[in-house]
């Protein structure tokens, strides 16, 4: 039989959210929960408690900071009881708690689909069905109503990013992210390109286009700077070849498996993962 916490963990993983597990692991004098205590943390929510209170804002807060940063390394905190008012109230039992900060690392692969025309909606209609971060970019507002999106599988946890610089979106993907770049616009698509190749860390970069506006992009890229080191990370055409079908749904489904060999494993079921008991 498994502790509430244990389930709580299993669902929160498997919508691919980000989290913390805080437990408490020492106690000197009087605190209102016991050792072995355990909360976890997200970036929207808590589940579970430490004790309420300054001790467990203070927990709640350390513990998002940790996400925020995609820290890999559990650390411990230590806070004090004693009556004095803390940021977010007093409280008085007059012990001291220790607190150790877990982050849970198994982060779903992330792919940012840039551009939402025939191609893109294809393209996240087929990825929709794999567990990862999907993220939809277009300039175009509309373009990512939710009457225009096709029918997407709750597999993958997606991201709508609106705005009219879509290239911003680069920098908030993980190392190792995958970028498809297929605006409407080349001005956009060179704009986004270079956001991608100033990271040094993404995992593919794909550039849609001809044997002419693959000519045209290379000759651009140098003028910004980048040498060719920079453009032998461009995947250009995309997907996988020798496909002769040009029709949105064949380059979607040719890119989605060139993706494939890219994207790492899916999040296994948590009664698996070390350290959590079987049900």
């Amino acid at each position: 039989m498994t502790t509430p916490w244990i389930d709580k963990l299993r669902e929160l993983l498997r919508t691919h959210a980000r989290i913390a597990i805080v437990t408490i692991t020492g106690v000197r004098g009087h605190a209102p929960q016991a050792i072995g205590a355990k909360m976890l943390v997200t970036d929207e929510g808590s589940f579970g408690t430490v004790g309420g209170g300054n001790l467990e804002q203070s927990a709640i807060t350390e513990a998002r900071q940790m996400l925020e940063r995609r820290e890999r390394s559990p650390r411990s905190i230590t806070v004090r009881l004693a009556g004095e008012k803390g940021e977010w109230g007093a409280q008085c039992c007059g012990g001291e708690v220790s607190l150790f900060l877990e982050p849970v690392t198994r982060e779903a692969p992330q792919v940012a689909i840039f551009g939402m025309g025939h191609v893109g909606r294809a393209l996240a209609q087929v990825l929709s069905l794999l567990p990862l971060d999907l993220f939809l970019v277009d300039s175009r507002p509309e373009m990512l109503h939710p009457s225009r999106l096709p029918a997407l599988d709750s597999a993958a946890n997606v991201h709508c990013c609106p705005g009219l610089i879509p290239e911003k979106w680069i920098s908030s993907l993980s190392p190792g992210a995958c970028v498809v770049i297929l605006t409407h616009d080349h001005a956009e698509d060179l704009a986004i390109l270079e956001a991608a190749l100033a990271r040094t860390d993404l995992g593919y970069i794909g550039l849609i286009g001809s044997e002419a506006k693959r000519a045209h992009f290379r000759k651009r890229i140098r003028e910004a700077g980048f040498g060719e080191d920079a453009w032998s990370r461009i995947t250009t055409p995309i997907g996988l070849p020798g496909i002769g079908d040009k029709s949105p749904a064949a380059i979607a489904i040719a890119t989605a498996a060139q993706l494939l060999s890219l994207l790492s494993s899916p999040t296994p079921d948590v009664a698996e993962s070390e350290g959590l008991p079987d049900p």
